[in-house]
């Protein structure tokens, strides 16, 4: 359902000239990011669960931390920039065409993609980097704080230091998000049309409350005290912020959009008939 409902928004944005705004292009790159993350861990845990294999091999598993970190690490300045273009929309409406232009956006997106690489990077390196003094991982992939809680006493520093480098980022955005609605909300009170105020909250409440689900989810998953036998309590967390928000994210900024159902709806009916 995750993987349908991103691949949908996307043909929509892509094959939708209507769709070729800056909104929209975020929300593809937002759906990719969505694909990318889900298909990095739960085809392996699903064939491992129907095979009955409990392993993946140490150049799997460094290639699972980098890539679900690439685009799981991406969901926090994506959606940082996001908001971003909805105060600009909210805020600054006669200048949002000159402001959020196309060389913007492109700039935008590419550093997006960028930062998440080297983080990726960043952590694969660092968690890799030290010896390990167990085989065991309790959990369904490879997550860096079961790594670490296998890894040799004191050899881990590094990637410690490069866990808190990126939670100051990740509180550096939140802050950016909060204020930029701030003034987007503030804006909103003012418009005198209801129905504008409606489409405006309609638009930044579920940003930001997926948004904040998935900040508080995954700090708490990687501030946690690791547990010797995994819990119920650990398998929903890492399930809260690593597969929730992709599957709320369709939900709920695209398939309530009302462009986004003329835009599938045109094109289906332009397969079925032409």
């Amino acid at each position: 359902m995750t993987v349908t409902g991103n691949l949908l928004i996307i043909f929509a944005v892509v094959f939708d000239h209507h769709l070729h705004t800056p909104m929209y292009f975020f929300l593809m790159n937002l759906a990719m990011q969505d694909i990318g993350s889900v298909s990095v861990i739960i085809p392996k845990a699903i064939f491992n669960s129907l095979m009955n294999i409990r392993y993946i091999s140490y150049s799997g598993c460094v290639a699972q931390v980098l890539l679900f970190f690439f685009f799981l690490g991406s969901d926090i300045p994506l959606l940082t920039v996001m908001a971003y273009d909805r105060y600009v929309a909210i805020c600054n409406p006669l200048q949002y065409e000159m402001i959020m232009n196309r060389k913007a956006c492109t700039k935008m997106i590419g550093s997006v993609w960028t930062a998440s690489l080297l983080n990726a990077s960043l952590h694969s390196i660092a968690t890799f980097i030290a010896p390990f003094c167990s085989n065991v991982i309790n959990q369904f992939y490879c997550e860096i704080p079961y790594l670490l809680k296998i890894a040799c006493s004191g050899l881990y520093v590094s990637e410690i230091g490069v866990l808190l480098f990126s939670a100051t980022l990740t509180a550096g955005c939140f802050a950016f998000v909060i204020v930029t609605y701030v003034h987007a909300f503030a804006a909103v009170l003012r418009i005198p049309s209801v129905q504008g105020r409606k489409k405006a909250f309609s638009t930044c409440l579920p940003h930001l409350i997926v948004f904040s689900l998935f900040v508080f989810a995954g700090a708490f998953a990687y501030l946690r005290d690791i547990s010797d036998s995994p819990s119920f309590l650990d398998f929903i967390i890492t399930v809260t912020y690593s597969i929730i928000p992709a599957m709320l994210n369709p939900l709920i900024y695209s398939m309530r959009n009302k462009d986004i159902k003329i835009a599938l709806s045109r094109l289906l009916c332009q397969r079925l008939f032409f």
